[in-house]
């Protein structure tokens, strides 16, 4: 007998196929789309029943568990209707339908690699986009490229209908290279795709002129891309080669892992234990993150992240993407190498992905684990006897990447051994370009190649966090240094400063204030440190980054309301797990998001609460972002704040490095090294 999947494990390829095969049974004579199957998770309520036994050791095939549940996304198409977008729950164990909604038309189902292809080939084969190509003259030895985009916030006037939009490039053929870099050379026109119809309705041309010319209006010549230049990026292809004064840097273990993987996804390393998943939504989430025994987070995920860019001209004005909510994640992951992606000795976790037809099939090395190490830990040197004593910053790290057309995402969960939790999303790839007139300079972005201009744009990313600090009864506590007037008796020198604590009541949006450096604790209300005689808690300390731009009136702000403040704070809901709503392709409002679950004001009071931090990266291209940028990063850290009694990393050994040398040669008589009797 198969054995029990747990209540925390992804979808197994066989489980995938039985949720599919349960709703084709319910459609029949209709064929079905599918967009997506992938775990629904069951109610918290139950789970932590489950849990609790779990972590008692109790837990054996008996046990009650919670329903097995799989969500499945996609379209049903009959004879003489139209196509309509369903969403079901089954539960595997019995084999049927729990829930069915058919979505209405005021909402966009998550795009799907499918019909990237279906608006490529519609493209090529329109005679209106052909007669176009004519006018563009593309150079000898060029190729037309033709990427996918979603359409963006759609204006009033396009009224329901799915459109796709493509962004168009010549690629140079005449290297013979496939991956000559064909974003060197933007094309200034922008096919437009009714999806429905599966017909191309018209082809935007962008006005391509600079800083005082109109927003609108042809400016460009025929040979659009004459001014262009190349800028490759692969090794072969770079004029000087590559550097070749660059040693071998080789991480190594000796005697493994210290992490092991048992039940399929249970992680455990030093201190910690969580389990981990991979879905199509989110990408890697972990699960039940627990440190010594205690409960830390019930769970941990990227929740959402929008990218508005700022060049006023129609149509880039429409110009956004929802990299998670607008459905691409799943299918733009990528499949990672030794080596290359993570160093070190490397576990992969594999995800499930589904075929149009609903079969599943395994995608392999989605999330890489491995231990990195990251400077120093803690350290002091009693300058009596100098003896020093340092330990290393140790880290297991979670990452996954996805490439979204041009741009990378890395996204990394990092665990410490001083129990400390780093969530980390860097940018990278090449940035997004349109044409530009020659001689041009344009202020909503920067020429970094001749005829190609970086659009201005922002990247929000949005972490959702489901504390369970000691459990799960916890509340928020904003807290801020502020400056106290002198005053004779109780500041008479005038050095003393407050720290103010305000009790976060009801959910709500905060904002970040780095000159009073607030930041803000989660605290359970029923535990007392008993050294300080504080509540036991976890502080999140993140950057006061940049919140959304766009003007409040504007489709850019009001599909993504999340992107307004920095933080927010609402009480736990089943399946509330998107900071923009369930579905952001071609919003014009956030629907459903976190914003609509802060309106509930909810007491948030030794509640069961969830964070979402949202993390803002405004970039203004460089010209050394072209032709590949080097990464932007943006972190945020999770630290026990009177969780403990003492440094929990006290008990990390002082080793020393057995691969650490001397440099040999012209350096090695300039250096002195001092051997302590610890490292």
């Amino acid at each position: 007998m198969a054995p029990i999947p747990h209540p925390l494990s992804a979808l197994s390829i066989e489980e995938t196929n039985q949720a599919r095969d349960v709703v084709r049974t319910l459609h029949p004579g209709a064929v079905l789309d599918f967009r997506a199957i992938y775990m629904l998770e069951p109610p918290k309520s139950e789970v932590l029943k489950f849990l609790a036994l779990e972590h008692e050791g109790k837990v054996t095939e008996s046990t009650p568990r919670p329903d097995r549940l799989a969500q499945l996304r996609y379209d049903v198409i009959e004879a003489g209707k139209e196509p309509e977008y369903h969403e079901s729950v089954v539960d595997l164990r019995t084999n049927k339908r729990t829930h069915h909604e058919v979505v209405g038309s005021q909402h966009q189902a998550s795009l799907t690699v499918f019909e990237f292809e279906q608006l490529v080939k519609c493209v090529k084969e329109a005679p209106m986009f052909q007669e176009k190509m004519k006018e563009i003259q593309l150079p000898e030895g060029f190729e037309l490229v033709i990427e996918p985009w979603p359409y963006g916030g759609p204006d009033e006037a396009d009224g329901q209908t799915r459109f796709f939009q493509a962004l168009c490039f010549g690629r140079d053929t005449r290297s013979g290279n496939p991956d000559t870099n064909f974003y060197a050379y933007p094309l200034p026109i922008i096919p437009i795709m009714d999806q429905r119809a599966n017909k191309l309705v018209r082809i935007d041309e962008p006005a391509t002129g600079g800083q005082d010319d109109p927003l609108v209006g042809k400016t460009c010549k025929i040979d659009a891309i004459s001014h262009c230049q190349s800028a490759e990026y692969v090794p072969e292809l770079l004029p000087n080669g590559v550097r070749t004064d660059l040693k071998p840097l080789t991480v190594q273990q000796p005697e493994g892992p210290s992490f092991s993987i048992t039940d399929g996804n249970l992680v455990s390393w030093q201190k910690w234990q969580m389990r981990v998943t991979f879905n199509p939504r989110e990408g890697a989430v972990l699960h039940d993150i627990r440190y010594d025994g205690r409960d830390v987070l019930y769970r941990l995920a990227m929740s959402d992240m929008t990218v508005p860019y700022a060049d006023p001209r129609a149509p880039f004005h429409r110009k956004q993407a929802f990299d998670f909510g607008d459905g691409a994640l799943g299918n733009t992951v990528n499949n990672l190498e030794l080596g290359c992606d993570c160093l070190g000795i490397i576990k992969y976790f594999d995800g499930v992905l589904t075929e149009a037809d609903g079969t599943a099939v395994p995608t392999k090395n989605v999330v890489c684990l491995h231990e990195q190490d990251n400077g120093i830990n803690w350290k002091h040197t009693n300058w009596r006897t100098n003896r020093a004593v340092v330990t290393r910053r140790r880290e297991l790290v979670f990452q996954f990447i996805i490439t979204l057309a041009n741009y990378e995402y890395i996204f990394a969960f990092k665990f410490d051994q001083a129990a400390g939790i780093t969530v980390e999303a860097r940018a990278t790839g090449i940035v997004s370009v349109v044409n530009i007139d020659p001689g041009k300079t344009a202020p909503w972005g920067t020429v970094v190649s001749p005829g190609a201009l970086a659009q201005n744009h922002q990247h929000l990313f949005c972490v959702r966090i489901d504390p369970a600090v000691d459990g799960h009864q916890n509340t928020l506590v904003q807290e801020e240094s502020l400056p106290v007037r002198r005053d004779t008796e109780s500041n008479p020198n005038g050095n003393r400063y407050e720290v103010r604590k305000t009790k976060i009541t009801s959910s709500t949006h905060l904002d970040l204030n780095p000159f009073t450096n607030r930041t803000f604790k989660i605290q359970n209300h029923s535990k007392v440190n008993p050294v300080s005689g504080n509540y036991v808690g976890y502080k999140l300390v993140t950057p006061a980054t940049q919140m959304l731009l766009a003007d409040e009136h504007s489709i850019q702000y009001n599909r993504a309301k999340f992107a307004q403040h920095g933080l927010w704070v609402t009480k736990y809901k089943d399946d509330e797990l998107y900071a923009g709503g369930r579905y952001t392709l071609q919003s014009r409002h956030d629907i459903g998001g976190v914003y609509d679950a802060a309106a509930r004001k909810d007491s948030v009071v030794n509640e069961d609460i969830v964070l979402w931090s949202v993390l803002g990266l405004t970039h203004n291209p460089r010209v050394e972002d072209w032709p590949v940028m080097p990464v932007e990063f943006l972190t945020l850290h999770l630290q026990p704040a009177d969780f403990f009694t003492g440094n929990p990393a006290l008990d990390v050994p002082s080793n020393k490095d057995i691969g650490s040398k001397l440099t040999e040669g012209c350096c090695h008589s300039n250096i002195t090294v001092p051997v302590p009797s610890d490292s």
